[in-house]
C-alpha cells in the first residue's frame, strides 16, 4: 500500500469539506480524501486481488491519515465505470455501505471521462487521444478525446469496439490495456488503465453536483456491456 500526499499549504486550509473517492474499475484499487489540488491524500493498492478485501481498510487509512472523519465529508466519489465488473461492483457496494451509515450522498462518475481528464494535464492543447481498455479477447471499452481550453472534450463517444479496430483506423495516442500490433512504437502506447482516485474526486467536484444522489437503490455501475456468466458444457 502507498499513500501520497499533496503540498499542504495555509491558504488551503480553510473550511472547505473534502470529498472521499473509491476508484476499483481495473486491477489497481485507489481510495482518496480530497480537499484541493494542494491538499489531498490518496493511496493504491497494486495487487488486483485484493479490492474486496482492503478497500474499507484503505478508506480506513486514508481518513485517518488525512484527520477526518466520515461526517466531515461532503460527498462519496466513486468510479461507476465501464471498466472491471466486480471491480466496479466491490467498488460501488463500499460506497453505498460508507454513505448509507453516514448519510452521506454518493456522486457516480464516469470512468474514462475522469482518465481523460488526468491525462489532459499533460498534453497540449488541441491534442487528440483515445482511451482504450479491454472489455474480453475480441473487443475493447473505447472513446477518442481531444483537449481543448484545458479540458477533454469528446470526439467519439463511448462505446464498445472490436480490438482490431485500432489496427485500421486510428493513429493517435493510445491510453489503456488494449495492445494493437499496427505501428506500436509511433502509436506511442502508454500502459494507464484507470484514473487516480484524486481525479475521480476532481471531476466529482467540478461536474458532478447534478450526479450527487442519496438514492441507493437504483444506482449501479455503467457496465455498457451486459454481464453474461459462461457455464461450462460437460456433455
Amino acid at each position: 500500500m502507498k499513500i501520497s500526499a499533496g503540498n499542504l499549504s495555509s491558504k488551503n486550509m480553510n473550511n472547505e469539506r473534502p470529498i472521499l473517492a473509491i476508484e476499483s474499475s481495473e486491477s489497481f484499487c485507489g481510495v482518496g480524501v480530497y480537499f484541493s489540488d494542494d491538499k489531498y491524500f490518496h493511496t493504491v493498492l497494486k495487487d488486483k486481488h485484493s479490492h474486496s478485501e482492503l478497500i474499507m481498510d484503505s478508506v480506513d487509512y486514508v481518513l485517518r491519515s488525512s484527520g477526518v472523519q466520515l461526517n466531515d465529508l461532503s460527498a462519496i466519489a466513486v468510479s461507476s465505470g465501464p471498466g472491471s465488473f466486480t471491480g466496479l461492483r466491490i467498488g460501488m457496494s463500499a460506497a453505498k455501505g460508507l454513505a448509507f451509515g453516514s448519510g452521506l450522498s454518493i456522486i457516480p462518475v464516469p470512468t474514462f471521462e475522469a482518465m481523460a481528464m488526468q491525462i489532459s494535464e499533460f498534453l497540449n492543447e488541441g491534442d487528440k487521444f483515445i482511451i482504450a481498455n479491454s472489455v474480453n479477447s475480441d473487443e475493447m471499452y473505447y472513446a477518442k478525446f481531444q483537449v481543448n481550453l484545458n479540458k477533454a472534450i469528446f470526439v467519439e463517444n463511448l462505446k464498445i469496439l472490436k480490438s482490431k479496430y485500432l489496427e485500421m483506423n486510428d493513429f493517435e495516442p493510445i491510453f489503456g490495456n488494449v495492445i494493437s500490433n499496427y505501428d506500436y512504437e509511433k502509436r506511442k502506447f502508454r500502459n494507464v488503465t484507470a484514473p487516480d482516485s484524486v481525479y475521480i474526486a476532481k471531476w466529482a467536484k467540478q461536474y458532478g453536483e447534478k450526479l450527487k444522489t442519496n438514492n441507493f437503490d437504483y444506482l449501479e455501475p455503467n457496465y455498457l456491456k451486459n454481464f453474461i456468466v459462461k457455464v461450462k458444457n460437460n456433455a
